[in-house]
């Protein structure tokens, strides 16, 4: 009885230990499709510290932006409606456009270089998180009582 218990408790560990390391996973990009350039954490600093030179374009849903943070100003405009707002997006800065791991990103910044914009690059937040930098976090407001 006591192999038993033994033999029960080491196969519910060798579970617990392989459901862990399967949350565990790190994260692993897939390959950069894009001619917009990935930018890393430096690139992003270096852009971020000429506000009269640069516009972030953020083209994640709102609800990404509260759940996974933003830069300290952006335009937001969701990646379907990226080319229905051009008129919007100034022509004399550079562009950094973002998502959550620069994917769609850099579908972003393709479009926008099509269209004669300066794109200096696609920027992932939680890739920015991951390489040191800190985002901001925005806290929704609580429901409204309808009246």
């Amino acid at each position: 009885m006591k192999k038993l218990k033994l033999l029960f408790a080491v196969a519910i560990g060798l579970v617990a230990t392989v459901a862990f390391a399967q949350q565990q996973k790190p994260y692993v990009a897939p390959p950069w499709e894009y001619k917009t350039k990935q930018l890393k954490r430096a690139e992003i600093d270096a852009l971020l510290a000429k506000p009269e030179q640069v516009v972030v374009i953020d083209v994640r849903r709102p609800d990404e932006l509260i759940a996974r943070g933003q830069f300290p100003v952006f335009l937001s405009i969701q990646i379907k409606d990226v080319e229905k707002y051009l008129a919007y997006i100034p022509k004399d800065r550079a562009i950094v456009t973002v998502s959550n791991r620069a994917h769609r990103a850099g579908a972003a910044g393709d479009l926008l270089t099509a269209k004669g914009f300066k794109v200096a690059g696609a920027a992932g937040s939680l890739d920015y998180e991951d390489e040191g930098g800190t985002v901001l976090r925005i806290t929704p407001p609580p429901p409204r009582n309808p009246q």
